[in-house]
């Protein structure tokens, strides 16, 4: 049954996508099919097998590992801070992103994040049938964030056309950062924090074919880095702490933010409709879980926090999926959970069309031109990620 409803939710999914793209008749089958094949080996390996299960208990180790050393300096300065047995969602889930945002400050500056960049989107330009800039924009979005990005790619932004400029959105959006997936951890299963990251990476292309397909010539596709600034190793350091505290401070606000608007607008839905504006979304996405794999019974749960996910953030649908984690299966939670893994939501076409805008104006008024479109893309590839994982779980 899961693989007849693994394949009903491919049509709709590829469906979805079809009746938005720009060029249907120059789609290419067979990197959509490449992608599709080692999306679904990948997901198995990391979700059903013995190798899996060490690739997956060495990451988790290594974020436990930086976790605890970033606890010793969040400890040192709001030690005291907490009640005793209690951990704010400040302290113990974004402030680790500090740490973690200096060891990728670190690896930049010692050219080691380069190199694997630039080759492991070498390799995934052979793939997927698009341009190294493409591949080396979808590699360098997981590590570096949806709007860190660009400043990589900033030489070539006034010379990338619309088409292009959509696909490198869409890899931006679809993927999350490096710094980040310490917060995550802590939230949900480290084994489907890394499946969606895998997945994703290949889901954001495959969408991409399927909604913009173009072909790129050689001449096109040359690419030149943007050469930084020499920095001392303290300046890098320096630079990527303060990085790193901002983007705490701006998810922190984000969140207390979101939760509170949920909270006021739930509270009005009761009064007048004697149901909470959260249930009402999940009814209005429960067809979505149901065809990713969620058990019918469970599809208004599930529905609500991917709705709350597309209208707030992942963290304020990670926040309510913890809560209801003990009444669902695990089945449904390893679904949601990898769905939750992007940045696809509403105000990330704020931030990215903003990011893009402060590097180059005209391009960014693009971005915010097709940023609908550029949510709707994303959000095909979440649900195709939790397809993938469904079928596995």
């Amino acid at each position: 049954m899961k693989f007849v409803l693994f394949l009903a939710a491919l049509i709709i999914i590829f469906l979805l996508a079809y009746i938005v793209s720009n060029n249907k008749r120059g789609i290419k089958i067979r990197p959509i099919v490449t992608m599709l094949v080692l999306q679904l080996l990948f997901a198995f390996l990391l979700l059903n097998t013995e190798i899996g299960f060490v690739i997956i208990n060495a990451v988790s180790a290594l974020f436990d590992h930086i976790l605890s050393y970033a606890a010793e300096g969040i400890n040192f300065v709001f030690g005291g801070m907490a009640n005793e047995g209690e951990g704010p969602f400040f302290l113990t889930v974004l402030l680790p992103i500090v740490f973690i945002s200096v060891l990728i400050g670190i690896a930049q500056y010692i050219k080691v994040l380069p190199v694997i960049i630039r080759y492991l989107g070498l390799i995934l330009s052979k793939v997927n049938g698009m341009g190294k800039l493409e591949s080396y924009n979808a590699v360098a979005s997981a590590v570096f964030g949806q709007s860190e990005v660009f400043i990589s790619v900033k030489k070539q932004l006034p010379y990338i056309p619309e088409h292009r400029l959509y696909t490198l959105c869409t890899s931006a959006m679809s993927t999350v950062s490096a710094s980040i997936l310490g917060a995550y951890m802590t939230m949900i299963e480290p084994k489907y924090v890394i499946t969606a990251l895998v997945l994703n990476l290949f889901g954001g292309f495959i969408i991409a074919t399927i909604i913009n397909p173009y072909e790129v010539s050689e001449e096109e596709d040359i690419i030149t880095f943007q050469e930084e600034e020499k920095q001392t190793f303290f300046e890098v350091v320096g630079e990527y702490i303060l990085d790193g505290f901002k983007v705490a401070i701006i998810v922190g606000a984000m969140v207390l933010g979101f939760v509170a608007i949920i909270s006021m607008i739930n509270h009005i839905f009761e009064v007048i409709f004697g149901i909470s504006f959260q249930m009402v979304l999940g009814y209005v996405f429960a067809p979505f879980a149901f065809i990713i794999g969620v058990p019918a019974g469970e599809v208004v749960k599930a529905g609500t926090i991917m709705a709350t996910k597309l209208l707030s953030n992942e963290f304020v649908a990670m926040i309510d999926l913890v809560k209801i984690t003990d009444s669902i299966s695990s089945k449904t939670v390893g679904i949601i959970s990898v769905f939750l893994v992007s940045f696809a939501n509403f105000s990330s076409i704020g931030i990215i069309s903003g990011a893009v805008k402060g590097l180059n104006e005209k391009k960014g008024n693009q971005v915010a031109k097709f940023g609908l479109k550029l949510l709707y893309g994303a959000t095909l590839v979440s649900l195709l990620t939790a397809a993938v994982t469904s079928l596995m779980l």
